[in-house]
């Protein structure tokens, strides 16, 4: 009778005693992992006196890119690098683009609304309005994402977006801020949309907070063609003209980082008022060097980031089309009402150095920063009444840069006016699709409006001491 409880209980022994022979194992295995690793990393880490020096290729390059000395160099050396392939790359295919949207099928697009007798208003609406923006939106926005995003992701890949946060860390943990904030700020020069997301890296709330609602400090792709063009026209005229380039091209990489000293400020600001709060300590890993993998970053480069990012200008870009051209076309007493809201924020804008024309066109552009420079241009024709241009509220621009600079000249514009405006393209309110994207990673109404209205209401503090000593300067 007892002979089953006997079996049972060898059972339960051999059991057992297998569970403590596996557990060993395992835990012979583990340890034997842990002292392995421990000697690979101790044997990289550690040279012994008596030891022959070795050659490490990792150790080498961080040397210089984690240096005290040569580390920032390096990072600004390597930022200027991008932005100059990424503007230059850009220019022949936007120019292609530009010809095969705007050039070649608007014409055609013109061609069939004649050819099914389409009003001339709802023509003009669809076609100079609605498509001309977008279009515009996508020559413009599209080549320098096409370049950047895949450049980035290079670096991300290759090992060497660690080290700047490495870098950077310090400073933004004196500012407040998580160290990781120093890639979601780099992924901001391409696109403010992308960089909001990237901020996801961040574990803490409130630091993550921090660093989308600076992130527009960062100069995105779609306001690089306003700075190039405006210091190039009025600063680099200064200078000689063997040096008109070079000066120019300081003067944007100075706004650039600007915007860098602006996000430390912020950081630290928000950081003692509205997002009180420890800085949260984390261990920063710096993977070894690796080839980056090119199937991979074209991927996420196109697909994560630059048509996600298009596709959202594009459906903001197509409304603000509309409203430039209606606002144009729409009289009261033989006025437009885009010359109406001209003179309504005229005082406004000469107060802060500016004028009514380009408040009113960063109104418009809302949607997009690409379609600034074009929405300029053609309300400077409506409120200098030059005929220039294809029309009330069709945007423009001038194959010269002559032309161009004589239209500003017509239109009041100064140097102050320049510099004011480099200064407000770099501080003011987000885009719609950085907005849109600020909401649905923060799922808030109220930090999307503290991330929309806090830079613009630095912009217009700025412009205006900007424009007060500037003025107060030229009475002396």
């Amino acid at each position: 009778m007892n002979a089953p409880s006997v079996k049972a209980d060898e059972i339960l022994q051999t059991a057992d005693s297998l569970r403590w022979q596996v557990g060993r194992s395992l835990h012979d295995n583990l340890m034997q992992d842990l002292y392995t690793n421990a000697a690979r990393i101790a044997n990289r880490a550690v040279v012994r006196p008596d030891d022959k020096p070795r050659f490490d290729l990792d150790r080498a390059i961080d040397r210089i890119v984690t240096s005290r000395t040569w580390g920032f160099p390096m990072m600004i050396l390597l930022l200027t690098v991008v932005f100059w392939i990424t503007i230059s790359g850009a220019n022949v295919p936007s120019d292609w683009l530009a010809f095969i949207l705007l050039d070649t099928v608007r014409p055609l697009l013109h061609q069939g609304a004649a050819a099914i007798s389409l009003p001339w208003w709802l023509s003009g609406l669809l076609i100079d309005g609605m498509y001309l923006a977008t279009a515009w939106v996508i020559s413009v926005m599209l080549p320098p994402m096409a370049i950047f995003f895949p450049m980035f992701t290079l670096l991300e890949d290759f090992g060497y977006l660690p080290r700047v946060a490495f870098n950077l860390d310090n400073i933004f943990r004196k500012s407040g801020a998580h160290g990781k904030q120093a890639l979601s700020m780099m992924m901001g020069f391409g696109c403010n949309a992308a960089g909001v997301i990237s901020t996801r890296v961040i574990d803490s709330p409130r630091e993550r907070l921090i660093a989308i609602i600076t992130n527009n400090f960062s100069l995105c792709n779609g306001r690089w063609p306003t700075q190039i063009l405006i210091a190039t026209l009025f600063i680099g005229g200064l200078a000689p003209a063997f040096l008109g380039g070079f000066i120019s091209a300081l003067s944007v990489v100075g706004i650039a980082l600007l915007g860098v000293l602006m996000t430390f400020v912020v950081s630290w600001g928000l950081s003692r008022t509205l997002l009180r709060g420890e800085v949260s300590t984390f261990s920063l890993e710096l993977p070894p060097y690796r080839p980056p993998r090119i199937w991979q970053t074209i991927y996420t480069s196109v697909i994560d980031r630059t048509l996600i990012v298009l596709w959202r200008a594009i459906t903001y870009a197509m409304p603000a089309g509309a409203a430039i051209w209606l606002s144009a076309n729409i009289t009261l007493g033989g006025v437009s009402i885009a010359e109406y809201l001209i003179n309504f924020l005229n005082p406004l804008g000469i107060l802060v150095g500016l004028n009514g024309v380009i408040l009113l066109a960063y109104v418009f552009a809302i949607p997009a920063n690409e379609i600034v420079i074009p929405t300029v241009l053609m309300l400077t024709v409506l409120a200098a009444d030059v005929s220039v241009g294809q029309g009330a509220g069709v945007m423009f621009e001038f194959e010269s840069q002559a032309d161009m600079l004589a239209l500003f000249q017509a239109g009041g514009w100064t140097l102050l006016t320049a510099v004011n405006l480099m200064l407000f393209s770099l501080i003011h309110n987000p885009c719609s699709t950085t907005i849109h994207t600020i909401y649905k990673e923060t799922g808030s109404k109220k930090w999307t409006a503290v991330a929309t209205l806090l830079p613009v209401a630095l912009g217009f503090v700025i412009t205006f001491f900007v424009a007060q000593i500037w003025r107060l300067a030229a009475g002396f």
